[in-house]
């Protein structure tokens, strides 16, 4: 699958007080525009501003969906560390604290 070709996405966002959100779209910069309008979710909105730290292309809706429910399950330093083995896979530094920064497309 070519970049920008996919059905949908998976994303991580790191929020203000330092937590991890993650959401599924078939388009992340829309989503990602509303998120920091406060308009995507209760969660984000009282928790601005938020900044992308992860982006996985997914085959197709069921898939990211998914994939969305797997990783919500994972403990905070496993989401850390699919964040950073990303970023590492796709050559991108990540930065910052508990090393989300960057933000990583894979």
């Amino acid at each position: 699958m070519q970049p920008g070709m996919a059905d949908a996405w998976v994303y991580m966002l790191r929020c203000a007080d330092g937590s991890l959100y993650t959401g599924w779209s078939t388009d992340v910069e829309r989503r990602l525009k509303r998120h920091r309008s406060g308009r995507a979710s209760r969660y984000t909105a009282s928790r601005l501003p938020v900044e992308l730290a992860l982006e996985l292309q997914m085959p197709d809706r069921s898939a990211a969906r998914r994939e969305e429910a797997r990783i919500k399950g994972l403990d905070r330093a496993a989401k850390l560390a699919l964040i950073a083995a990303a970023a590492s896979a796709s050559g991108v530094s990540v930065a910052g604290r508990d090393g989300v920064g960057a933000p990583v497309r894979a």
